[in-house]
C-alpha cells in the first residue's frame, strides 16, 4: 500500500511539475544577470508549470518561486558549510550555484542556468553585512535535504480565504505554534526564515508610539510568499531584461516590427487593420 502511494504521490507531483515547451525568447538575458549576482541574492523566478499556475492564482503575483544566490563554491567562506554543499552538488565548481526548496525533490542546491529560460529578478538587501549575508546562506544550506512542505502551501490557500466562508476545521493552521512539521519547508518561507535568524526586515508590522518610537515586529515566516521580497522596501529590485532600453541611445530606436502585428499572448497575435487572427 505505501509503494502504491508512493507511485502514486510520484505521478501528481510530475503533472504539477511539467512545464510547457518554450519556443520564444525568454524575457530575461541570464547571461548579463549573472554578473550581477551576489551571495545572498534572492532571486524570483515566473514558473510556467502546472503548479506555478495554482500558486499565481493563491498569491496573486506572476512570480511563483524564490530562490537564494549562495554564489560559487569558493565565494562560501565556512569551510564547513563548503563541505556540506559539496556532499548535495557534485558539479562544476565554478558555477553558480543557488539554494531553494522544490516540490518532489525538498531543498537542493543547482546552478542558476536552469533558469535560462524564464523570467527572472534579483532582490538584493539592502546594507546586509557580509557577515550576516554568509549567516543567511548558511541558514539556507543547513536546510539542504529537507523535504517540501506541500501543506503549507494549501494552508497559505485557506489562509488567504475569506474566514467567514470557511468552516473552522478547514482555517489555516498556520498561526498555530510550530505549524506543521519542522523538517519541511517552502522555498519562500526558508528564505525569510534565513533572513529573520540575522533580524534583517522583510515586511515587518511596524508600531509608532505616542511618544514617536517606533517597534518592529517579525512576521511568520510561513506567511511570506515570493512576491514579497519583490514588494519589500528594504530589497532593492534589479532586471536584466533581454533586450533594454540601454543597449540602445534611445527608446525611439528599439527595433520595433513594423507589419501592424499585435499579440494577445505568445501564441495569438492580428493584424488590426485585417482583423485576422493567426497562430504562431
Amino acid at each position: 500500500m505505501s509503494k502504491n502511494l508512493s507511485w502514486f504521490s510520484k505521478k501528481i507531483v510530475d503533472w504539477l511539475l511539467k512545464e510547457p515547451d518554450f519556443a520564444g525568447t525568454p524575457m530575461c538575458d541570464i547571461d548579463r544577470m549573472r554578473f550581477e549576482l551576489k551571495p545572498g541574492d534572492v532571486v524570483l523566478v515566473e514558473g510556467r508549470s502546472r503548479i506555478s499556475e495554482v500558486i499565481k492564482v493563491i498569491t496573486q503575483t506572476s512570480w511563483t518561486h524564490a530562490c537564494l544566490y549562495i554564489g560559487r563554491i569558493y565565494d562560501i567562506e565556512d569551510p564547513d558549510l563548503r563541505h556540506r554543499v559539496l556532499s548535495f552538488y557534485h558539479g562544476d565548481p565554478n558555477e553558480q550555484l543557488i539554494v531553494e526548496a522544490m516540490l518532489g525533490q525538498g531543498t537542493i542546491v543547482e546552478s542558476i542556468t536552469k533558469y535560462r529560460a524564464d523570467h527572472l529578478r534579483i532582490c538584493r538587501p539592502k546594507g546586509l553585512s557580509p557577515k550576516d549575508g554568509q549567516n543567511v546562506i548558511a541558514y539556507c544550506v543547513d536546510q539542504l535535504g529537507t523535504q517540501y512542505d506541500l501543506r503549507q502551501i494549501l494552508d497559505l490557500a485557506r489562509f488567504l480565504f475569506p474566514w467567514t466562508i470557511l468552516p473552522r476545521r478547514w482555517r489555516s493552521s498556520l498561526f498555530q505554534h510550530n505549524a506543521g512539521k519542522p523538517t519541511r519547508t517552502v522555498c519562500s518561507s526558508m528564505i525569510a526564515e534565513a533572513f529573520t535568524t540575522v533580524n534583517y526586515p522583510i515586511l515587518p508590522f511596524v508600531e509608532k508610539k505616542d511618544d514617536g518610537t517606533v517597534r518592529l515586529f517579525k512576521r511568520n515566516p510561513k506567511l511570506f510568499s515570493p512576491k514579497d521580497f519583490d514588494y519589500s522596501p528594504y530589497f532593492d529590485i534589479i532586471k536584466y531584461p533581454y533586450l533594454g532600453i540601454d543597449d540602445y541611445s534611445i527608446y525611439r530606436e528599439l527595433p520595433w516590427s513594423q507589419d501592424g502585428v499585435i499579440y494577445n499572448d505568445e501564441k495569438e497575435r492580428f493584424t488590426p487593420d485585417k482583423q485576422v487572427t493567426t497562430q504562431n
